[in-house]
């Protein structure tokens, strides 16, 4: 059962077989096998892509309901231990910067669970890419996750002192005009999003002229760093660029707003207690920054 449900997430044996840490071969084998004790095809393959039949869509989702309470039944056993392999996604400042320097305690505290860590700045398919959950920063618009808001990160707006020696610190709104920033273009609709500013207790959203567009936020730090515009990010990924210089804040008193970080993870997937305990933790982890 759980190989048939992560072959139907994953829509390959490959990488069902890999998450599960089986040969492929054996991972065909027995769907094969299962299929002929049923007496019903549950898969259909093509060269591209293994999808669930109409009967294999029926048993894939009562399937996925068993292991759920099965898992709950094993984590509601007096010192059982959480064990199995978490996937996450999450941005990679924010792992560094808080997750990374906390997770050995983490992993003492349930040393039967093993944790793979994706990494980037785009959209993340959580259920064909078979991530338990994704952690990330912004609003989440039109998603069909759950997703739990674990709070807000100030957001600044910085620059090189070289760009500023150039162009002038802006000290006021008007001051903009004479300025340029770095474009940074959203994974999901690949438009350049503006630089946003709060005036008068109202966010103003202030699109200035671009020569570059990214979609790494590394890259649009780095050509922050080398004097070509102005940038907006999370005030605490760049505070040792602010220590050492290397960036500036400017527009102190028309800061933007504050970007929300959550937590995400299919609707049609009960929160396993691995997932469970991960996000307690990172609740605790994140409380003092958020």
């Amino acid at each position: 059962m759980r190989l048939l449900v992560r072959v139907v997430e994953r829509q390959s044996f490959s990488a069902a077989a890999s998450d599960l840490g089986v040969p492929r071969s054996s991972a065909t084998t027995a769907i094969r096998q299962f299929e002929e004790r049923l007496g019903v095809r549950l898969l259909q393959r093509t060269t591209r892509h293994v999808t669930p039949t109409l009967e294999g869509d029926i048993y894939y989702r009562r399937c996925k309901a068993i292991l759920a309470e099965i898992e709950d039944a094993d984590a509601a056993l007096a010192g059982s231990e959480i064990r199995g392999l978490l996937r996450i996604d999450v941005h990679g400042p924010m792992a560094r910067n808080f997750i990374l320097p906390e997770l050995p305690a983490f992993l003492e505290r349930h040393p039967a669970l093993t944790l793979h860590i994706g990494e980037g700045d785009r959209f993340v398919d959580i259920v064909r890419e078979g991530y338990d959950c994704v952690i990330r920063g912004g609003e989440i618009a039109d998603s069909d996750m759950i997703v739990r808001r674990l709070g807000l990160t100030q957001e600044a707006t910085f620059a090189s002192p070289a760009y500023l020696k150039r162009r002038g610190a802006p000290r006021t709104m008007e001051d903009l005009e004479s300025h340029e920033m770095i474009g940074f273009a959203s994974s999901r609709t690949g438009q350049v999003l503006p630089l946003e500013f709060t005036v008068a207790g109202e966010v103003c959203e202030v699109t200035l002229p671009y020569r570059i567009t990214v979609t790494n936020s590394e890259t649009y730090a780095a050509l922050a760093r080398l004097g070509f515009g102005l940038m907006q990010a999370p005030r605490f990924r760049y505070a040792d660029d602010l220590a050492t210089g290397a960036l500036v804040e400017v527009l102190r008193d028309h800061p933007p707003s504050p970007m929300p970080i959550s937590v995400l993870y299919p609707k049609s997937r009960q929160l396993s207690p691995r997932v469970r305990v991960f996000i307690d933790w990172l609740v605790e982890v994140l409380a003092p920054w958020l």
